[in-house]
């Protein structure tokens, strides 16, 4: 996947907040995300995120 720092991510599932889009902060073996809804920031493993992403909006 090309994914970039400054992307825009909708995932398929939601965060907890109901909010499905996330910003990408950090990219390597793990992503590091920040939800758009909440401001709440995640690392997960890169496969797990990949995964899960629906639609990517590049800046």
């Amino acid at each position: 996947m090309d994914v970039k720092v400054g992307d825009k991510l909708i995932m398929r599932k939601p965060h907890p907040c109901g909010s499905k889009e996330f910003s990408v902060l950090r990219i390597g073996m793990d992503f590091k995300l920040r939800c758009l809804g909440c401001g709440h920031e995640i690392m997960a493993p890169r496969a797990k995120i990949e995964k899960n992403i629906k639609e990517i909006k590049s800046i």
